[in-house]
């Protein structure tokens, strides 16, 4: 078979991808670009949107960049009708967006567990059901939810992160269970340690980098286009019969723990 240009198919298909304003989102965004999607990135920062948007236009991308706010239902609304007047139904919706409000579930504020459930959780939802409309009348589309390997692995003193992003992995699975029947596939995209302009003080510290990476079987921390080149196979129809499932970008990380168990010996 001769491959194509367009091999993914994705030319000139619409996509929604949320927290696009930098870091993950951003680069998700540019990825679709880069394949012919059209693309309405969307972030609480407007500034950070607009310059992802005109990026991706460098691609020849038709692009907008939009202010929304996930966790503000009305915010949700008028950024699904603003896209939808622009270029009609998404076929792809990238949920993205997230935050994390630090401390011990012991004495974390409840205003602060609740901030996180509300973007990180419901803020999926929200935006699952306003992008997803035009998809389930239409009888095709692929949502794509960025969760973490903190899903499975609890991250200590990150107060709801944690649950949150185990909960969007059953959101992801529920969502194909009851809209699959329309055509709309859900799944989840899992990160493990990744440098982005949000951790990167992190990194900055003294023999972080060497450390973090000398425990990742690939020996290196991931880049957020390694979450982009996963994201754009489960928007395209290459993946056209995966539904509820997750895959793990982290570089083999989460299945290196027995090799942290002393062996004597060995």
């Amino acid at each position: 078979m001769t491959l194509g240009t367009d091999w993914l198919g994705l030319k000139d298909r619409v996509a929604a991808v949320t927290g696009a304003g930098g870091g993950i989102g951003a680069a998700i965004a540019l990825e679709l670009a880069r394949n012919g999607v059209r693309i309405a990135a969307l972030d609480i920062n407007e500034d950070g949107a607009r310059n992802t948007a005109a990026r991706a236009a460098d691609f020849g991308s038709d692009a907008i960049g939009l202010k929304i706010d996930i966790s503000d239902r009305s915010s949700v609304s008028a950024a699904a009708d603003q896209v939808l007047a622009k270029y009609g139904p998404v076929d792809i919706l990238i949920n993205n967006a997230g935050v994390m409000r630090p401390g011990e579930l012991a004495d974390i504020a409840i205003e602060d567990w609740q901030t996180v459930l509300d973007v990180n959780l419901t803020g999926y939802l929200l935006c699952s059901r306003a992008f997803g409309a035009g998809m389930r009348e239409r009888g095709q589309g692929s949502i794509v939810h960025i969760s973490s390997i903190s899903a499975t692995h609890p991250q200590a003193a990150s107060g709801a992160y944690s649950p949150s992003k185990a909960a969007v992995s059953m959101l992801s699975r529920t969502l194909a269970f009851e809209w699959g029947p329309s055509g709309v596939r859900s799944n989840v995209v899992a990160p493990g340690m990744t440098r982005t302009p949000l951790t990167e003080n992190f990194y900055q510290a003294p023999g972080v980098l060497k450390a973090r990476s000398a425990v990742v079987p690939l020996r290196r921390v991931g880049a957020p286009q390694d979450l982009a080149e996963a994201c754009t196979w489960l928007a395209s129809d290459r993946s056209a019969y995966v539904t509820g499932q997750e895959i793990t970008v982290d570089g083999g990380f989460s299945q290196s723990l027995m090799s942290h168990v002393p062996r004597p010996g060995y």
